[in-house]
């Protein structure tokens, strides 16, 4: 759960980059641009990345459930560019507007369904865990860049519209 050094209020707990596939790796700080994190690629473009899945989303706290349910699953393990912590993620989806850091403006363009190179971070290999439409409120989340900027571990979050 979260350390006495990590803050109270909804922020940015990791960031996550590779240069394809998983598991991303954290970075101390990166530019977030229309087309996604400097330094990060994917390995399959036609399901990954571009301006509409520029940035990948998920949620510390529902990475901590799933390692509670005996998960193998970390942050950056899913291939989420920002772990994001303390939000009540349920509450997210398409169309929410997020603040990250002072400068980052995000919306969620849509729920990301897991692939099958996920499999690897769930008991019994079961990647519906973080399905959409299998376990609503569980999924990771895919934002189009709506302004730019660098954004750094211990960023505030927050939600401009739901």
């Amino acid at each position: 759960m979260n350390g006495s050094s990590s803050p109270s209020y909804p922020h940015v707990h990791q960031i996550n980059v590779s240069d394809g596939g998983i598991p991303k790796h954290p970075l101390l700080e990166a530019f977030v641009g229309k087309d996604g994190l400097a330094g990060d690629a994917q390995r399959n473009r036609k399901l990954h990345g571009g301006p509409e899945r520029a940035v990948c989303l998920y949620s510390l706290d529902l990475i901590e459930r799933l390692q509670d349910e005996g998960h193998p699953i970390d942050p950056g393990s899913s291939g989420e560019n920002l772990t994001l912590a303390g939000l009540e993620w349920s509450g997210l989806g398409p169309g929410a507007k997020l603040r990250i850091g002072p400068e980052v403006e995000l919306e969620i363009a849509s729920y990301c369904a897991p692939c099958e190179l996920n499999a690897q971070w769930f008991r019994d290999r079961d990647i519906s865990r973080i399905h959409q439409n299998n376990n609503p409120g569980w999924s990771r989340l895919y934002a189009r860049v709506l302004q730019s900027g660098v954004v750094r571990p211990g960023d505030a979050v927050e939600i401009l519209k739901r």
